[in-house]
């Protein structure tokens, strides 16, 4: 399963850093991690095994949905040539599974059409154009905001909010990979580490984050089940 900065996590926070600045928000990630360990411990997680089949279809066809058009702006007003590389993209990603899964066909894809377009010159769109990147490795810090109660006030709404969408949308996806791969998932533990996570996180200056099931499922479709394979890379804010 792969955790990350997620678009429902980013909606919840958002008003944080609009209203209040960035330092309320890495305030807000600490104390949300906080809660969620603290949910974790008290067995919050076992109630998962309650939420209906139903729901977790809804989950994912909603996602599905989401991820889909979020896509959909990245192939407007682009150069031609960007439009044969994705069908050949995706053409790899479906047919190679059926061939061999030693290698995770997306990786394949990734290394494959990156090598074709830098050797033949090929003009696409970059990651880069997309924003500047860091040029440095996030640094420890203190969020800078008073130590008070009104402070608390402010943030506790929505690392409440954070902590709650972090953790059902984290247990939704383990419970979905594990119907999926036919395994166990020890979910309590699951949910205090995402806790842990999201505290260190935002003493990092990140945005925290939960799993992500666009990814965890390409994860597990390319076979690549495994602990090995999992990554964090929540979004730094600064």
């Amino acid at each position: 399963m792969i955790s990350a900065a997620t678009g429902a996590v980013a909606l919840v926070v958002a008003p944080v850093v609009r209203e209040h600045g960035v330092e309320y928000l890495i305030a807000t990630v600490v104390l949300a991690g906080v809660i969620q360990v603290v949910l974790g411990v008290l067995g919050v997680a076992r109630l998962m095994r309650f939420i209906p089949r139903s729901v977790m279809v809804g989950f994912v066809n909603a996602l599905a949905i989401l991820i889909f058009t979020s896509q959909l702006p990245h192939l407007r007003d682009v150069p031609w040539m960007v439009y044969p590389l994705v069908a050949v993209g995706i053409a790899i990603m479906v047919l190679m599974p059926r061939w061999t899964k030693v290698v995770p066909a997306p990786l394949v894809a990734i290394v494959l059409l990156t090598a074709a377009t830098v050797l033949a010159a090929i003009a696409v769109p970059t990651v880069g154009d997309e924003g500047e990147l860091p040029e440095s490795l996030p640094s420890l810090l203190f969020p800078d905001v008073p130590l008070n109660l009104e402070t608390l006030q402010i943030i506790a709404p929505y690392a409440l909010a954070m902590a709650l969408v972090g953790i059902l949308e984290s247990l939704l996806t383990a419970k979905l990979v594990d119907d999926v791969t036919d395994t166990h998932s020890n979910k309590t533990r699951e949910a205090w580490g995402q806790g842990a996570a999201n505290v260190i996180t935002g003493f990092f200056g990140g945005m925290g984050g939960c799993a992500m099931i666009g990814q965890t499922m390409i994860n597990v479709k390319a076979s690549a089940p495994a602990r090995a394979s999992r990554r964090s890379s929540p979004a730094c804010s600064c």
